[in-house]
């Protein structure tokens, strides 16, 4: 049996884990959980966003589905202090999560949501992959005397691997996106992504584009794209950007793969404190990342195809949370999704 690795966080982590099991267990049989407190609950109940104890069940699950973590109680600006967001990047570094997948792919009821005009969105599918351990976010850093720094570094190995898997996705077309003129990170990463593309994948064409143009493109031409390929923190902001092609940041998955053990899975949405405890969630992201976990981390594509399937039915026929500009709960969209199944 399947076992679970489920680390709800905090916000609407917990509401919208609870919608997702609800769905899991409704299209498979077998799996089982193993809940635990991480980031903000985590620091609350231990005094660090993931224990020893936590990491170790991470690495024994054949998945790791996780909900959201952080919130204004955690935050603080001082160097050195525990930070609920230590939890996901110990879980990547320790797993060796280093690509990230994030698709986007507005959905037909929605088009109407998007604050982009209906024919710039019609048909737009694409895959950001986001290289997830090396960068700006885990890079030397700190503050003394006034001055601070963060340190970005990549090596060769680093950008072959994240490349090889955008290559690997795509049909037809990879855009690496990067700061060539400006960054020497960004010019070995174009010199290593062109010699790839030479040697391993010259039957997919590669493009080149500065993040800056990247970011503006995403808004004026995003049917351009099929897969975008580029580093941490670039990456991080493109997706959230492109994210609102679909309508809301609530609706959209993502995959955290590349290690030798378990993926992680999570929506890309954050902990939403403000709506928090209320029950008005959107639990669609984390209902479509329990979707992706079925289809990566386990190998069930018929199980995930019927989950995405029932998200699509139950949207067609006018389920809406808040962020969507309706009134649906998380209860009621879960129980939508439950009657499409």
């Amino acid at each position: 049996m399947p076992n679970i690795a489920l680390l709800p966080g905090d916000g609407i982590g917990p509401e919208v884990a609870a919608a997702a099991v609800e769905i899991l267990n409704a299209v498979v049989s077998d799996l089982t959980y193993d809940e635990h407190k991480v980031g903000g609950a985590g620091i609350d109940e231990y005094g660090v966003a993931m224990t020893e104890e936590t990491m170790a069940a991470c690495k024994a699950a054949d998945a790791v589905l996780l909900g959201a973590v952080g919130g204004p109680k955690w935050d603080t600006n001082e160097t050195g202090v525990v930070r609920a967001e230590d939890a996901l990047f110990r879980l990547r570094a320790d797993l060796g999560l280093y690509a990230n997948l994030r698709p986007i792919k507005p959905l037909t009821a929605l088009y109407d949501a998007s604050p982009l005009k209906r024919e710039l969105i019609e048909g737009v599918d694409m895959l950001i992959v986001r290289e997830l351990t090396g960068g700006l976010y885990y890079g030397d850093r700190g503050t003394v005397d006034g001055r601070a720094f963060d340190t970005m570094v990549y090596t060769v190995p680093e950008i072959e691997r994240i490349v090889r898997a955008a290559f690997e996705a795509a049909k037809s077309r990879v855009t690496s996106v990067d700061k060539a003129n400006v960054l020497d990170t960004s010019r070995l990463w174009r010199s290593v992504a062109t010699r790839i593309h030479a040697e391993e994948f010259p039957h997919i064409e590669l493009e080149h584009l500065l993040v800056d143009a990247a970011a503006m493109r995403l808004i004026s031409a995003p049917r351009h794209f099929e897969v975008i390929v580029t580093e941490n923190t670039f990456g991080d902001i493109l997706s959230d950007e492109a994210s609102m092609l679909t309508g809301s940041l609530g609706m959209l998955p993502t995959a955290s793969l590349g290690g030798d053990g378990p993926s992680v899975f999570e929506p890309v949405h954050g902990t939403a404190p403000d709506i928090a405890g209320q029950g008005i969630a959107n639990p669609i992201g984390m209902i479509l990342s329990a979707a992706l976990m079925l289809r990566h981390g386990l190998g069930r594509e018929a199980e995930a195809a019927a989950v995405e399937s029932a998200v699509d039915n139950a949207l067609v026929k006018g389920i809406r949370t808040g962020d969507l500009g309706g009134t649906a709960t998380t209860a009621e969209v879960t129980k939508a999704v439950l009657e499409e199944l």
